[in-house]
């Protein structure tokens, strides 16, 4: 289980304090150090999942940890940045922030309903591009202090990886839907065999109700018949007298 991929993953984690704390200190080396953090371990979120595949090392203790680390990478980035607005310029971040957020939470939440079902999400390609640009619009956001306009154009990456944040998260959405869709058919198609199943196992039954019913009616029509007769009769017979 501690093998390096999954100890890259677990450094990921690790360092997510010391980004944060970022938030309570407002000098340029503290700036720094938290962008040098962010950066290295965005490089490792690329390192892990290549060894893992080279060395044939992958674990699901790996694949479990990975997308939570990277979540809270993200999250912690995206709220130091936020919360430091005199330092690293947000006023056009807050909504591509709250996307980014949005969709991490939903797509956490539809992993966690499918694992329990045993069907799995895989990440698919534009979901990979999108983790490119948060990372790359972030590092450039935290660096802003050495050139104001790697955060100008920080700020324009997270706007397209808001894009693709959306966009992924409704591919998965609807991913899922078609999961549940297809189990609701399954299950109105089983009602339905059963209940054809239990009609061709008694027919005998069905006939002989239907057999039954049919002769209470001819027996109800016999007997009004008889009863016209007879009162015609009678009525005939005081005629004729």
């Amino acid at each position: 289980m501690y093998n390096l991929p999954n100890i890259l993953t677990l450094s990921r984690i690790a360092v997510i304090p010391l980004i944060f704390v970022s938030i309570y200190f407002t000098s340029f080396a503290w700036a720094m150090f938290a962008g040098i953090l962010f950066v290295a371990a965005s490089i490792t979120d690329y390192l892990d999942g290549y060894l893992a595949r080279a060395w044939n090392e992958t674990s699901s203790f790996g694949r479990l940890l990975d997308p939570i680390a990277d979540k809270l990478l993200v999250a912690t980035a995206l709220v130091v940045i936020l919360v430091k607005p005199q330092m690293y310029g947000c006023s056009f971040t807050v909504l591509p922030a709250f996307v980014i957020l949005c969709r991490e939470i939903l797509v956490s939440g539809l992993r966690e309903f499918l694992r329990e079902v045993n069907v799995g999400l895989p990440v698919t390609k534009l979901a990979k591009w999108k983790t490119g640009f948060q990372m790359t619009a972030l590092s450039m956001m935290l660096f802003r202090d050495l050139w104001i306009g790697w955060g100008v154009l920080g700020e324009l990456l997270l706007w397209i990886a808001a894009i693709l944040t959306f966009i992924t998260g409704y591919q998965y959405y609807q991913r899922s839907l078609e999961y549940v869709k297809a189990e609701e058919a399954k299950k109105v198609s089983a009602v339905k065999k059963v209940t054809l199943g239990v009609k061709a196992e008694n027919p005998k039954k069905s006939t002989a109700k239907n057999s039954t019913v049919e002769k209470k009616v001819k027996k109800t029509a016999d007997k009004k018949l008889k009863t016209k007769k007879t009162t015609a009769r009678k009525k005939a017979n005081k005629v004729g007298a």
